[in-house]
């Protein structure tokens, strides 16, 4: 439906803290989600946690503990990171929930009654850490897996393969009819490439004898399903298209258009961009399901030269980084410095750039802005022309509007961050402090005042997605009874509204 958009994040592994690549994804999300709502869209943002598999089960053994209950620790790390970095998801799921663990019962029974699933025996090499399989060429003489860098094994049983190699044409020909259904288009060619090769059947279990944890198959109790494909039907469970219950014959499976499915982006890691863009459509495909409307592939976290990985230890712990700068100084800080689709890299100088821009530019505004209604006008707007940045709002919502489009949210929060730099130019431009004093130009502060009030209650619109405490601190600050929406700011008018000046938005921080 026109009005309504269904965003996921990938459900997190529960093997590990959350980290700032997690972090990336889920508030990229989130702030998506946040600009959808403000257009008027009625809105579910998806996250969770990922809990089967070989690495929870051996995790679990290394601890001492149940499979379970290293699980639920780990979705409770998982949601508390995300109030912190305040995450306002509509549906945190785990693969555990015995919802989720019905559907991919029905999924993959589906599959099996289509006649899209059989029985073979696979052999090749093998990673635990990955929990995928890889080709000689793809870990080279070292036998590592060339993601995470850790060892392989060489794995020989018998499994239930998907016939994924069924789909290839369906699946090059939806690619080649939507250009814009992987983004960037980097990510686009990448997956065209990969499907010039035959592309073969999908291992879709994992015998018991070797791993126990996991959604027992419904045709073969001896085996458990991969967690990659448990992990991947997660999209459809929250999107209430078929609910619990529902058996692999049901017509529920023909018309989902009154649940969210199918979901309107996807916004994964580029390493997971194979399994989203390639395994799920042709399950979907094979199941009878619509695909979904769009994939964004963003890029790595590096430090130096080297992918940030939790396996290679360099990871940065975005909650640190939030006890000292603030949770949107952090949030600004992901979206604003990585170019949407594209690889970044994290210094501590470049954080405290970034932090410096908010500080400088966009926290400087209000600052002197409402201090100067506090001190020429009693803290009360004056009645003044409000307009005479009207076409630098008008401008600046057209780039953001063109940027968002594209899903360059990066080039968004530039373009409102230059509306707060060409405010404090006006400022410049104006000298309210001249203009006080002189009593024949009161006209020109009233003018002067209203229209920086006027600014300032558009950037608290264009700022909320990414900086929503800061953007909501503001807008109490300025006298209005919540964040307004983008239309709402921009027919605002202040004159009369008290303001209260407050203290520095973004204050500064000893290095």
């Amino acid at each position: 439906m026109a009005d309504r958009r269904y965003l996921t994040t990938p459900i997190y592994y529960a093997s590990g803290a959350p980290h700032i690549g997690h972090a990336y994804t889920t508030i990229l999300a989130d702030a998506l989600a946040r600009f959808e709502r403000q257009s008027g869209r009625e809105v579910r943002f998806l996250t969770g946690t990922d809990e089967h598999g070989q690495k929870i089960q051996e995790e679990a053994n290394r601890q001492g503990v149940q499979p379970i209950e290293l699980c639920d620790e780990m979705a409770e790390r998982f949601r508390d990171a995300w109030d912190l970095l305040d995450i306002d998801y509509d549906r945190f799921i785990r693969t555990t929930e015995a919802e989720h663990i019905a559907v991919v019962r029905s999924f993959v029974q589906r599959l099996y009654d289509r006649g899209h699933i059989y029985a073979g025996e696979y052999s090749g090499w093998y990673s635990v850490s990955q929990e995928r399989y890889f080709t000689e060429k793809e870990i080279g003489p070292d036998r590592v897996d060339p993601i995470a860098g850790k060892p392989v094994e060489w794995v020989e049983e018998e499994n239930w393969f998907f016939r994924m190699s069924a789909f290839q044409d369906d699946l090059i020909a939806h690619i080649e009819a939507n250009p814009d259904w992987i983004r960037p288009e980097v990510r686009r060619n990448e997956i065209l490439g990969f499907l010039q090769q035959p592309l073969g059947d999908l291992s879709i279990s994992r015998p018991k004898r070797r791993l126990r944890w996991g959604v027992e198959l419904p045709f073969a109790t001896e085996h458990v399903a991969y967690v990659w494909v448990d992990a991947l039907i997660n999209y459809v469970t929250a999107s209430g298209a078929i609910p619990a219950g529902t058996a692999p014959d049901d017509p529920a499976w023909d018309d989902v258009s009154d649940s969210w499915w199918p979901a309107d982006l996807h916004l994964i890691g580029k390493d997971i961009l194979t399994t989203h863009a390639v395994y799920w459509p042709t399950l979907l495909m094979g199941a009878g399901l619509p695909l979904p409307r769009g994939i964004l592939a963003h890029g790595w976290w590096v430090v130096g030269e080297t992918k940030m990985s939790k396996s290679l230890g360099n990871v940065i712990d975005p909650l640190q980084l939030r006890d000292t700068y603030g949770t949107d100084a952090v949030r600004w800080y992901l979206l604003r410095e990585m170019p949407t689709g594209s690889d970044a890299s994290y210094t501590p100088e470049r954080f405290l750039t970034r932090y410096e821009e908010l500080a400088n530019v966009w926290g400087n505004l209000a600052q002197r802005a409402l201090s100067m209604v506090a001190r020429y006008r009693d803290g009360v707007v004056p009645d003044g022309d409000a307009a005479q940045l009207d076409a630098a709002i008008d401008d600046t919502l057209a780039q953001v509007g063109s940027s968002l489009e594209s899903l360059r949210l990066h080039e968004a929060l530039g373009a409102a961050m230059d509306l707060a730099r060409t405010a404090n130019g006006y400022v410049e431009e104006r000298e309210p402090w001249a203009q006080a004093k002189d009593p024949a130009r009161a006209g020109n502060l009233d003018d002067t005042l209203a229209t920086l009030v006027r600014v300032l209650t558009v950037l608290t619109a264009l700022f909320h997605p990414v900086c929503p405490g800061k953007a909501a601190e503001l807008a109490g600050r300025l006298g209005l009874s919540g964040v307004p929406t983008l239309d709402a700011a921009k027919a605002d008018r202040p004159a009369g509204r008290s303001v209260e000046k407050g203290d520095p938005l973004f204050p500064r921080i000893e290095n």
